[in-house]
């Protein structure tokens, strides 16, 4: 099923678009095709229902087997394709207020979860086998292309319910958690922020805040923090709703901790992420030694929260052209692949690039099996979105690249998403290092560890917050915004160290901070970072490397992450594999402090 992925030549760079064309979906919200499509998919998963419930011959022959696993994966494929939900999710993210999008994702989240639920039977069903005759299958050859999905569904069935249980869940998870996020999301989108007589979307102001000197930042920082804490009333109530919508789900499964669903969906072991947590909070000292020099170098006595992400240097004004310019030479270096899905994406207007009122904050990539890639920035004239802009490309890379799979292994797992998207950073970089004056390197070396402080342990520090979180709710039965807030401020204070004066209102953060509400995804952000780093060493050692990185990239979600890394020399199972790379942040620290002193800038 595999297929080859063509390298085309470098194409000419044509006029290209800054705002998403949705109509690569639909060509407006009333069009027919829509509703067509809609009623297509919800056909398609009665037709599954009506074939293959009540005949099991599946779960004992594999032949049997293999059409009916060929069936489903036909489902998982035309949902994709046809995107009504896709589309309307795309509209929100770009207008959070347009009027009866919000009513669409109901109306059409509630009429595709009532035709999954039609099938989840078959699921259950696989579960079910015994464990002889799972092994039988697991050495088919007949079977061979459905091994690895055969495998997560025999080792996932412990935490099945029935199958009436499993409709209620999937049923009730629209209002008792994703309206919530959506209330919270609408609620940030509109929010505005004074400064110097302009009022500024939330988003712009956050991207802003690094770029300031030190009174102005801090100035403005102080006003979105105050900002949050007036809305803070609708957050903690949100939170106590989904956090508690969890333990519910996770006492229901048997889960004992709050993060193990997370870990199980993710396909990476228990193991492998409490030693990353762990090993990474040990070391929270080389942060702190981080934040000691950075306040030295910034000729401040401390530092507040205002001045984490803040640059060393002076933040340059760089256009997006100018960032394009720099990005697309990255790229091209790499091969003629690469460039040509970078502007394919701006010809077909599938970037969103610039920030505006009611558009959603940060950037993401989305894309699903047969259907386009996304891309959405909130783009500021400044470094930091140019390497933003290249993550986010990574993501798209391996999203376009997974599609050489079978659908059924297009979607590669959370764990593995944040590794193409910083090693592309590496990538951008490079070129962006490669031009700068001795005093300006020293800049680029401060801000690429400020990096990856905020990437690994800032990401730890928010698991950690997160585990107490989810205890706390769970042993007290909710907790209040101060306290939420507070026991913020408390994680954040660990990583940061002594050089960092937090005050009350930081611990607000929360209210914004859109990863919360994806329970533990963050340390994926850590995981992905320290093995992007051994990707990149191992690049600039050969670059015929770049080789084995596709393979990774073209893995999708066919193999377990371990495996996928392991296949090409990348061993995250060893529990020195993460003490490696933070002793490379720490060589890092190192040569900066040289180079600072050799310049006589401490």
């Amino acid at each position: 099923m595999k297929k080859k992925l063509q390298e085309k030549k470098v194409i000419a760079k044509e006029k290209f678009q800054t705002e998403w064309n949705l109509g690569l979906f639909y060509t407006s919200p009333a069009d027919p095709k829509i509703e067509r499509d809609i009623v297509t998919i919800e056909k398609a998963h009665a037709d599954f229902e009506k074939k293959y419930r009540g005949e099991l011959s599946y779960t004992t022959n594999e032949n049997t087997l293999k059409k009916a696993l060929e069936d489903y994966e036909k489902l998982a494929e035309l949902s994709s394709a046809a995107s009504p939900l896709i589309y309307f999710y795309f509209r929100q993210s770009l207008n959070s207020s347009e009027p009866g999008v919000e009513a669409e994702i109901n109306r059409i989240t509630g009429r595709l979860t009532a035709a999954s639920n039609r099938v989840l039977f078959f699921d259950l069903s696989l579960g079910k086998i015994p464990r002889t005759t799972q092994k039988k299958f697991l050495a088919s050859k007949t079977l061979r292309d459905f091994h690895y999905h055969l495998k997560l569904i025999f080792e996932t069935a412990r935490y099945d319910l029935t199958e009436s249980e499993e409709k209620i869940l999937s049923l009730k998870s629209l209002p008792a958690h994703s309206l919530w996020i959506d209330g919270a999301d609408k609620l940030l989108n509109q929010q505005t922020i004074l400064f110097k007589k302009e009022n500024l979307p939330l988003p712009a102001a956050l991207g802003k805040v690094s770029t300031l000197p030190t009174k102005d930042r801090r100035a403005l920082h102080t006003s979105i923090m105050k900002k949050l804490r007036e809305i803070s009333h609708f957050a903690e109530a949100e939170i106590n709703a989904v956090y508690t919508d969890k333990k519910i789900n996770d006492e229901l499964r048997g889960f004992k901790e709050p993060y193990q669903a997370t870990i199980l969906s993710h396909q990476t072991s228990k193991d492998m992420v409490t030693n990353l947590v762990a090993t990474t909070t040990r070391h929270f000292n080389i942060s702190h030694r981080f934040h000691k020099l950075k306040a030295r170098l910034l000729k401040l006595p401390n530092l507040e929260y205002a001045d984490r992400a803040v640059s060393l240097g002076k933040s340059k004004h760089v256009s997006f052209e100018e960032g394009l310019a720099l990005i697309e030479k990255s790229f091209e270096k790499l091969g003629g692949k690469y460039l040509n899905i970078l502007h394919d994406f701006l010809k077909r207007g599938q970037i969103d690039v610039f920030p505006k009122k009611g558009k959603t904050g940060g950037a993401f990539c989305a894309g699903g099996v047969c259907s386009p890639t996304f891309v959405l920035l909130n783009h500021m004239p400044n470094e930091d979105s140019i390497m933003t802009f290249a993550h986010e490309m990574g993501h798209a890379f391996h999203t376009e690249f997974s599609k050489v799979q079978r659908p059924m292994y297009q979607d590669y797992t959370t764990a593995v998403a944040e590794v193409a998207s910083t090693f592309f950073e590496n990538i951008v970089f490079e070129e962006i290092f490669e031009r700068l004056s001795a005093r300006e390197k020293i800049a680029a070396l401060h801000d690429r560890i400020n990096d990856d402080i905020s990437t690994i342990f800032r990401q730890i520090a928010c698991f950690n917050f997160e585990y107490d979180l989810h205890n706390g709710i769970r042993t007290k039965g909710a907790l209040s915004k101060e306290e939420i807030s507070a026991l913020l401020n408390k994680h954040m204070s660990a990583y940061l160290g002594p050089a960092m004066k937090l005050k009350e209102d930081d611990g607000y953060f929360f209210v914004n901070w859109s990863h919360i509400r994806r329970f533990f995804y963050v340390y994926s952000y850590a995981y992905g970072q320290l093995i992007s780093k051994a990707l990149y060493a191992s690049y600039r050692a050969d670059p015929k490397f770049l080789l084995k990185i596709e393979e990774f990239l073209m893995a999708g979600g066919s193999k377990s992450p371990e495996d996928i890394f392991k296949s090409i020399g990348i061993d995250t199972t060893k529990p020195a594999f993460f003490e490696r790379g933070l002793q490379s942040i720490q060589d890092d620290i190192t040569r900066l402090e040289k180079l600072a002193k050799s310049q006589k800038l401490i």
